[in-house]
């Protein structure tokens, strides 16, 4: 394995002004080891009901993203969620946690000698005690959401400083450090012993700062959006993936990690669940990567 993504695994249920799907594969660590799965080769640490699909766990298995950190127990996470035209935020209508609500990660030896590691959106006592259990690794990213900002903020803090990188979307970035400005909360984020942190825009695209400096992918201007659903988190898989790939830590390679992250989401909102994803290839891929740099060139 190149890459070890934590996060959730659920069934989903999504509405849009343009479709409905039911009882569709989701959750955040199936959509940034999917991403990540055309650069590198992922490891899944999450956990599923005895109710969860066959057919679901072997199109992972197809995908060769190894599954052997994800644990059966109860009920599998279930969401229901509804997009208006915006399509900048969903609504959630029903949430259930099932086995979710007694997650903790405990991973296999050969993830935790995994140099690349993606800790998505959960309980920041479960990402330090994944943190707890890496050997030596070389990147780590982290992401969360405003209810861990509200409700544990200081571990928040403490699990962000111990990863590479933290990725978070712009409402929490002025929660977390107090701020409307992104630009003062990227040096509120550094003072707080942040070293590198990525702020996601939705379709307006993301921010990187690193160093002290700062770079601005645009969103990518879509034709048909579908379901932005698990976007975020193909941000993050396709960016951690490519690092994990040329092994390049560098602000350069960085830069180029957030366009290929950028590309891969912007697949993803194209269709329901993982459809769009699964008829991607490289040559698309690497044809919008083409398109991005046109549309910063001047």
């Amino acid at each position: 394995m190149d890459l070890v993504v934590v996060g959730t695994i659920g069934i989903d249920d999504v509405e849009t002004p343009f479709g409905k799907a039911r009882d569709v594969l989701g959750g955040s660590s199936i959509y940034a080891a999917y991403a990540a799965s055309f650069f590198a080769e992922v490891g899944i640490s999450s956990i599923v009901g005895q109710d969860f699909p066959e057919d679901f766990m072997h199109l992972l298995k197809r995908r060769g993203i190894k599954t052997t950190g994800i644990q059966v127990d109860g009920k599998t996470f279930r969401w229901k969620g509804r997009y208006e035209y915006t399509m900048n935020e969903a609504q959630t209508i029903d949430t259930q946690l099932n086995c979710l609500a007694s997650f903790k990660a405990d991973l296999p030896e050969d993830y935790r000698k995994v140099k690349y590691v993606f800790i998505g959106n959960t309980d920041p006592e479960i990402q330090l005690g994944v943190l707890a259990q890496l050997k030596k690794p070389s990147f780590v990213a982290m992401d969360t959401m405003n209810f861990w900002i509200t409700s544990k903020k200081d571990k928040v803090l403490e699990a962000a400083r111990k990863c590479n990188l933290l990725i978070i979307n712009d409402g929490e970035a002025r929660q977390l450090f107090q701020t409307a400005s992104l630009f003062e909360a990227s040096q509120r984020a550094r003072k707080a012993g942040i070293r590198e942190l990525i702020i996601k825009k939705g379709e307006h695209g993301a921010l990187l700062f690193s160093n002290g400096r700062f770079f601005y992918a645009p969103g990518y201007p879509l034709e048909s959006i579908k379901d932005p659903t698990g976007c975020g988190d193909s941000f993050a898989g396709g960016l951690m993936g490519y690092i994990a790939k040329t092994k390049d830590k560098t602000e350069e390679n960085l830069r180029r990690a957030v366009i290929y992250g950028s590309v891969i989401a912007s697949f993803n909102a194209e269709d329901f669940s993982l459809e769009r994803m699964k008829r991607l290839s490289m040559q698309e891929i690497e044809s919008r990567f083409n398109e991005f740099k046109e549309i910063v060139k001047f």
